[in-house]
């Protein structure tokens, strides 16, 4: 029977052999938080949410609102890909966190970014308190 290892176990070039990469393995974890006071931003706004430390791998993210944004869609990502870290998409409920994140941004970071929020369709709500949480894994 042949054995198979997660692409975090298997000895790597970028490692001594048989260490693992202790920034996804046995990492720390950090968490940017994101506290946004809804003013009716338009869609011409970008919000910055995070600044993470190169090294730093992305886990996922969650949002909390309690006000729902109605219309407007919120996409999450740097400059060039807008929508690296969250596809845009409207977000309605309200003091209900949710989960997201792409798989193809659980990679290492190789340079640093500055994560923002992209407001699509239509302006924010005129009051109410938007939370954005980034957790990463880092040594």
């Amino acid at each position: 029977m042949t054995v198979y290892y997660a692409n975090e176990l298997a000895p790597r070039n970028t490692v001594p052999v048989g260490q693992v990469d202790g920034s996804v393995v046995n990492g720390n974890v950090r968490v940017h938080r994101a506290t946004i006071t809804l003013a009716s931003q338009t869609t011409s706004d970008t919000i910055v949410v995070a600044l993470p430390s190169i090294g730093d791998s992305f886990l996922y993210g969650v949002l909390t609102t309690d006000t729902s944004l109605g219309t407007s869609t919120v996409a999450i990502g740097i400059s060039g890909t807008t929508a690296k870290y969250k596809a845009a998409a409207t977000f309605t409920a309200t003091d209900t966190p949710t989960v997201f994140g792409k798989a193809s941004a659980q990679t290492k970071l190789t340079s640093a970014e500055t994560i923002f929020i992209t407001i699509g369709a239509a302006t924010f709500p005129s009051s109410g308190t938007l939370l954005v949480d980034l957790y990463f894994s880092a040594t």
